[in-house]
């Protein structure tokens, strides 16, 4: 997981809210999504990479860094996060967009193509946060676990339960100093992860989805994301599907390479 350049923080303001984001390169646009505890930072790597090739853009969810969120009021919701994404595609490109969403931005991702699938050309999802139906998460509640950590205190201790229930046991120790700080900066938002209930997508909604679907999944992805790669592309008509191989579910980082091959090679 290498450290790339720095880039300049842009703002556009729609809704009353001002959203923050970086961009860079030039040719059909791109948009990142970021999933839990990160904001546009995370994407970094693919910033530098695939703006070779293309515009790329990736903001911050509402709550998420640079906004300071202390976890209570509205505002966080699967929802609310997929409006302000297609609010976004809008302000910034004017046009319809390549999506590409990580973990529970997957799932942000996939929301907003479903309700105004004119503005996505394609879908990319690396494992995306979805229960599966019946709803069952052998990891328990630990997002709850995480929250009441975060609550009396105890921020790191949280923090490393969550890092390591979604990646693998001893991620948290094991990730370098600049995604730490990335995390700790969005701790507070595990408190309204923490509240929400994903929605399943409709099932029929799903097989009428038109943008072309690109499941990612990590070669070493801890469970439930295999299996829900495995539903989606048992419900999504006609998906591509490709393994980040020796990687878990921070595969845009940890094979940066391999990752960005596989978006592009989609979206060519």
């Amino acid at each position: 997981m290498r450290f790339a350049p720095d880039l300049p923080t842009r703002s556009v303001e729609f809704d009353g809210y001002a959203t923050a984001y970086a961009e860079t390169g030039t040719g059909e646009p791109v948009v990142l999504v970021h999933g839990s505890l990160c904001d546009w930072r995370y994407w970094k790597p693919q910033l530098t990479g695939l703006g070779k090739r293309y515009r790329v853009l990736a903001p911050s969810l509402r709550r998420y860094w640079p906004e300071r969120w202390d976890g209570t009021g509205p505002g966080f919701s699967i929802a609310e996060h997929a409006e302000q994404l297609l609010n976004f595609v809008t302000q910034t490109v004017g046009g319809p967009v390549h999506l590409v969403g990580h973990s529970r931005g997957g799932r942000v991702a996939l929301e907003a193509a479903l309700r105004d699938p004119g503005l996505v050309r394609s879908l990319t999802l690396a494992d995306p946060g979805q229960p599966l139906p019946g709803n069952h998460d052998p990891r328990g509640d630990f997002r709850q676990q995480a929250r009441d950590m975060i609550r009396d205190g105890k921020a790191e201790d949280g923090l490393a339960l969550f890092i390591d229930a979604v990646t693998g046991p001893d991620t948290w120790r094991r990730m370098v100093p600049w995604f730490k700080e990335m995390v700790r900066d969005n701790a507070a938002t595990l408190i309204g992860q923490a509240a929400e209930i994903v929605p399943m997508p409709d099932g029929l909604a799903l097989r009428a989805l038109l943008p072309p679907v690109l499941l990612v999944g990590g070669a070493l992805s801890p469970a439930p994301f295999p299996g829900v790669l495995d539903w989606l592309e048992s419900v999504l008509p006609d998906p591509k599907r490709v393994s980040i191989a020796y990687a878990s579910h921070g595969m845009s980082l940890s094979n940066t390479k391999a990752f960005n091959a596989a978006v592009e090679a989609f979206l060519q």
